[in-house]
């Protein structure tokens, strides 16, 4: 295969060469990079259900890393849930008066939150806060030949190090999800009612027609998807860390950049193949 691609690659010309074989190696690397993510997510998860079987999970250490990753979670997820929810509020408020639909305005600002906005923020604020705290902690340890040394020591770095992560965030992603959607909520029902001239018994009843058990149970779900995702990517770039304290700042931002854009699209499939086969219904 490859003494094909090389023989191919001669008989273009130098430029449209050079341009293949980058597309060609950048390809490779990538699919490299995703093979060795998911033996990582796989070692992690077995270790995981097999010390939870054994009654062996570093609990203590699980605890610890839960309440770091909400300490730098909680504070940016109302900060950023509030001018979000203000923000759904007005905008579908506004369109709402403007078709005279105003007594559904409860249901497309509340669905919009639930759906779309808590898990997006979740996963926006895993990765850019925890993820990069996440990988910076693993790259630091490896450039200092810590998970070397776990390894001399016959302790494996995953089972030490990631699976308490991992246990962590599968915890916290959820909680951090709900706290969002009460946020945003509760900000679009101070809009509506206080400045919208809404009603607080429209409000409530539109989208309790509309939003189901089924939509906090899906958004829930991604929250802790998207968090897995974050996670490993993070753990990855940062084991993965070379090349000193610059390659700790090149893994910490990698791994923000790979995780914020993994999430986002897979949000995108999984809003399409929830679209496909569950459809909306009002309740």
């Amino acid at each position: 295969m490859i003494e094909l691609q090389e023989r191919a690659l001669k008989r273009l010309p130098e430029p449209a060469a050079r341009l293949a074989r980058w597309g060609i190696d950048t390809t490779s690397s990538a699919l490299r990079t995703f093979g060795r993510a998911l033996t990582l997510a796989e070692e992690a998860f077995r270790w995981l259900f097999r010390d939870l079987i054994a009654l062996r999970h570093p609990w203590r250490d699980s605890v610890l890393q839960s309440w770091f990753i909400v300490s730098v979670t909680a504070i940016p997820a109302v900060l950023v849930a509030i001018p979000f929810g203000v923000i759904v509020a007005v905008q579908v408020g506004t369109l709402t008066q403007e078709v005279g639909a105003t007594s559904v305005t409860g249901a497309a600002g509340g669905l919009g939150v639930i759906r779309q906005g808590a898990p997006m923020v979740s996963a926006l604020l895993l990765g850019g806060a925890a993820g990069a705290a996440i990988a910076s902690d693993l790259g630091a340890r490896t450039i200092r030949d810590e998970i070397d040394a776990l390894r001399t020591m016959g302790i494996d770095p995953v089972r030490r190090l990631v699976v308490p992560r991992l246990a962590a965030m599968m915890l916290v992603a959820p909680l951090l999800c709900i706290l969002i959607i009460f946020m945003g909520i509760g900000t679009g029902y101070v809009i509506n009612v206080g400045f919208q001239s809404g009603t607080a018994g429209s409000y409530m009843s539109s989208l309790s027609a509309f939003a189901s058990l089924a939509d906090l149970a899906v958004a829930l779900l991604k929250s802790v998807v998207f968090g897995i995702v974050v996670l490993v990517v993070a753990c990855q770039r940062g084991l993965e860390t070379e090349l000193g304290p610059k390659g700790v700042a090149n893994a910490v931002n990698s791994a923000v950049v790979i995780g914020v854009i993994a999430t986002f699209c897979l949000n995108l499939v999984i809003t399409q193949l929830l679209t496909m086969f569950l459809p909306q219904r009002i309740g």
